[in-house]
């Protein structure tokens, strides 16, 4: 991605490790995606995750539906 690329609006997912209360960006990137709805979620608006499934969720509501869907 060169430097032109952000002024034309090309977005480029980031690669994140889940830690407890943080995360640290492995490559850096704009956004991660959803396990659950597929949304696209900003890094400063990532809120909730999986440390043990390393994986994102766009809201509480998300979050929730993947430990119910692991509980069965």
């Amino acid at each position: 991605m060169n430097r032109f690329d952000k002024l034309l609006g090309k977005k480029e997912p980031a690669e994140i490790k889940y830690l407890d209360g943080e995360f640290q960006v492995l490559a850096q990137g704009d956004f991660v995606v959803c396990a659950i709805s597929g949304a696209e979620i900003s890094l400063q608006d990532l809120k909730y995750w999986s440390v043990e499934f390393q994986e994102a969720y766009a809201n509480a509501e998300c979050s929730l539906q993947a430990m119910l869907k692991r509980r069965v």
